[in-house]
């Protein structure tokens, strides 16, 4: 069976929890089938692997319009594929274009839903509305929908009623962790200048408004004096949330502040992660969270809110801690401050309790080994693609 995955995100250009998720998932279905990769950017070395430019067109045009573009590009290079599966909305077009054209089943992994993102709106404009219309052509036309959690499942069949709640299957994300494993090394504190014998607490995501690091810096002015903050922070959406978080910082008024602004390396994230007292997920919205993941198979204890598909991961006092969260439809927590004491309160407990926050951490790399595995994942998306082509 020829499989081609379509995505924006494909190592070395990862931003998101989509990119780590073909990484892996196409590592290990290659082990089962004839995978193509097709993605956006520069040419990839790998074998199998296909990269696309924005046509040289669309070169002054809206963001939305040139991913569109590029969709079109990648549906006309899947003639052949067997099933096509596309990833997030970059590569839902592409997916939906390839069905028609090539006539192959296709299957739409939902990472996130652009209804409830609308934040999007402040980055994309006027694209936002070509976004969601992309998503939601392709969502209801697909052949199987595969949601990354339970949540994720509900808020598809809520986002999207005209669906039949039958082609819609939940199969997590996975954790390779053979390489998340504790590393017990410190040159990477050192190199950032945090002190090892100071605990501090760690954020590893992008500057959007759903990961929530605003109400982080809201949060980590109550923060224990002792604490250190580390921010794995980069890729702002929009010049404004960038101002916005910056001045969140300096308004701090602790030390003890780093602010990590390039994408690491992945041993080095691995590193900082197991040395982190408590590991912080302030997400507004969240289908899952493989970040979660990265940090309880390090045997860090996870601070997470209480959304999506997160009570999944994370065992709420058994491998962290939940925040509660009142939210409208737009993610926005009706009353952030409330948001902001109670993320704050429960770090504070942990980094008042270090056995406690280890014990959780040693439960949170037991629970990854045993419950999320990229094999298990692989397997299951094989399955589906087998039943669609009988």
């Amino acid at each position: 069976m020829r499989v081609d995955l379509l995505s924006r995100e494909y190592p070395p250009e990862v931003y998101g929890g989509a990119g780590v998720h073909l990484e892996y998932l196409a590592r290990e279905l290659r082990e089962l089938a004839d995978v193509r990769v097709r993605c956006f950017g520069a040419d990839r070395d790998e074998p199998g692997v296909s990269a696309y430019r924005v046509p040289a067109g669309l070169g002054a045009a809206n963001a939305a319009l040139q991913v569109l573009g590029v969709d079109l590009e990648m549906a006309a290079a899947c003639a052949g594929a067997d099933v096509v599966h596309s990833h997030t909305w970059y590569a839902n077009f592409a997916g939906h274009v390839a069905k028609l054209l090539h006539g192959v089943p296709h299957v739409v992994t939902t990472h996130s839903l652009e209804p409830l993102r609308p934040w999007k709106a402040e980055q994309l404009g006027g694209g936002y509305a070509i976004s969601s219309w992309a998503e939601r052509t392709a969502l209801a036309s697909a052949d199987a929908v595969i949601a990354v959690s339970a949540g994720m499942r509900r808020d598809v069949l809520s986002a999207y009623p005209g669906i039949d709640p039958a082609k819609v299957t939940v199969i997590h994300n996975g954790i390779d962790t053979a390489e998340y494993v504790p590393d017990k090394n410190q040159e990477v504190l050192k190199k950032y200048g945090i002190d090892p014998d100071r605990p501090y607490v760690i954020f590893v995501g992008r500057i959007t408004r759903q990961k929530g690091l605003v109400h982080l810096l809201h949060a980590a002015r109550s923060f224990a004096p002792q604490a250190q903050l580390v921010l794995c922070a980069g890729a702002p959406d929009t010049p404004e949330i960038e101002a916005e978080v910056t001045a969140l910082v300096r308004g701090l008024g602790r030390d003890g502040v780093f602010w990590i602004s390039e994408m690491l390396p992945k041993p080095e994230v691995i590193q900082l992660l197991t040395h982190a007292s408590v590991f912080v997920c302030p997400s507004v919205y969240e289908p899952m969270g493989i970040v979660n993941l990265e940090a309880m198979a390090c045997e860090t204890a996870v601070v997470a809110t209480a959304t999506g598909g997160i009570p999944e991961v994370v065992a709420d006092g058994e491998t962290g801690l939940l925040v509660p969260i009142d939210q409208g439809a737009d993610g926005t927590p009706h009353d952030p401050g409330r948001f902001a004491a109670d993320l704050a309160e429960r770090v504070n407990a942990l980094l008042a309790e270090p056995a406690r926050a280890k014990a959780m951490g040693r439960a949170g790399r037991t629970r990854a080994v045993e419950h999320f595995s990229w094999a298990t994942v692989a397997r299951r998306t094989l399955d589906l693609y087998g039943s669609l082509r009988r």
